[in-house]
């Protein structure tokens, strides 16, 4: 039998004496604490010989836990085998981490102070309190599994594309070629390992590159004849795809008719249409208009405006701004009334 299994049978064994041993001679003592306070009325004879008989049995049981250990101690426990570390590759990022870690806890031994440690290696504070209360072999993990924002994201839909057309058969050189003339700035290598991945078949799905709210009011809101060809396409998907972003894009399309054009005549019907089957912001912007109609009215039909005046607004908040707490009154106010 192996020597482990032995040592575990001993150790399962004295488990059980151990718990023997508590609950018996806790109970004995219990009785003879009782006895010595008069609490009970004294023991009979066979009492005795019974309690005897039964701390004689717990001292058998003690001998021959000694002899298994004894016999368990001199036979000794196989070496634990040291299996070899996983090494991780040698990349960049690997690399370093490992000189950071080693920068961080030189200084640290040297009495360096967190804050003196992050000016010193142009690092955050908060990384080099990772640095400092992580170990290596974590933070080697962590940067192996960790993946760079690479330059190849926005160009694996085309890779991709350009691979199934192919069947596979395309090199990594000319897909290389390819995407380096429409910008792509990474190195050759990236482009192999991706194609590489694609005919394993592990590769990872793509990303849908999905446009950001931002960049769709950026679309909606430009003229539709200064619009790209390209961009009115990826709207007209978006527009698709969310009938809420189709009916929005119509009334902001035609607000901003009546805005540039002064249409200020036909502002009640699309307010009328707005606040009938349009989202709730937009609802809720056209009954903000309802509220004030002539002054909006005004504003969209004449051809004054309130600009010059937010102008000069503008310039004498930035004066204040500048002289803040650094000159008097009467230089501030020379400032304002001077068009200098």
């Amino acid at each position: 039998m192996p020597i482990f299994c032995v040592r575990a049978r001993y150790l399962r064994a004295w488990s059980a004496i151990v718990a023997s041993m508590w609950v018996r001679s806790g109970a004995a003592c219990w009785t003879m604490r009782c006895s010595a306070n008069c609490i009970s009325p004294p023991a009979p004879a066979d009492s005795d010989a019974q309690l005897q008989r039964e701390l004689g049995r717990l001292r058998r049981q003690r001998n021959l836990f000694v002899l298994a250990l004894g016999a368990v101690l001199m036979v000794g426990v196989p070496p634990l085998i040291q299996r070899p570390l996983h090494e991780l590759p040698r990349t960049q990022i690997i690399e370093r981490t490992r000189h950071r870690h080693a920068d961080v806890h030189k200084l640290l031994a040297a009495d360096w102070t967190v804050s003196a440690i992050a000016r010193r290696l142009n690092l955050d504070r908060k990384t080099v309190r990772r640095f400092r209360d992580t170990d290596l072999d974590q933070l080697l993990v962590s940067a192996h599994e960790r993946r760079p924002a690479g330059v190849l994201e926005p160009f694996k839909p085309y890779l991709n594309t350009r691979f199934t057309e192919s069947l596979g058969q395309v090199s990594g050189s000319r897909l290389f070629l390819e995407i380096r003339e429409r910008g792509y700035r990474g190195s050759r290598q990236v482009v192999r390992k991706h194609l590489a991945a694609l005919r394993a078949g592990n590769a990872e799905p793509v990303r849908a590159d999905i446009p950001s709210p931002r960049k769709i009011t950026g679309w909606i809101m430009r003229p539709q004849d200064t619009l790209p060809p390209d961009l009115a396409r990826r709207l007209l998907d978006v527009r698709i795809a969310c009938p809420d972003i189709t009916r929005a894009c119509d009334l902001a399309r035609a607000f901003a008719e009546l805005l540039r054009n002064r249409r200020g005549f036909l502002l009640t019907e699309w307010i009328r249409q707005a606040e009938q089957d349009a989202p709730k912001p937009i609802s809720g912007f056209a009954g903000f208009l309802r509220g004030d109609l002539d002054a909006v009215t005004a504003g969209l039909t004449l051809h004054w405006s309130s600009g010059v005046v937010e102008g000069h607004v503008n310039r004498v908040k930035t004066l204040k701004r500048a002289m803040y707490g650094r000159a008097s009154f009467t230089l501030l106010r020379t400032r304002v009334l001077t068009k200098a």
